[in-house]
């Protein structure tokens, strides 16, 4: 049975699966910007930059608020919990491989 928090998960997977949507949240993690601001740092039209920012609303990576006709996008890292939880099992096989290669490479002198 696939629940709720599966498919959110999916859905924020794929929404960073995106280079753009990547650079999006990484201009988002210094401080909050408008969408006339992050479409100025692409080569993509900003109808095409407005899209991936309303993926990213969606998954709720993005939050937006107006003040006047502006619209203030700002980061909301919640969502990429779940990257994280992710990639916990495969830390502890990194982990795992790093302790066996520094055994081996010890082993040796």
């Amino acid at each position: 049975m696939v629940t709720l928090a599966h498919k959110q998960s999916e859905a924020v997977f794929r929404a960073i699966a995106d280079p753009t949507r990547r650079r999006i949240l990484g201009m988002l993690r210094g401080g909050k910007s408008t969408v006339g601001e992050i479409a100025g740092n692409f080569r993509a039209s900003r109808p095409a930059i407005s899209k991936h920012l309303r993926v990213l609303r969606a998954v709720g990576l993005v939050v937006t608020k107006r003040e006047g006709t502006t619209r203030i996008c700002q980061l909301n890292a919640e969502p990429l919990r779940a990257v994280d939880n992710w990639l916990r099992d495969y830390q502890d096989l990194w982990r795992e491989s790093l302790r066996s290669l520094k055994r081996h490479v010890e082993s040796d002198r």
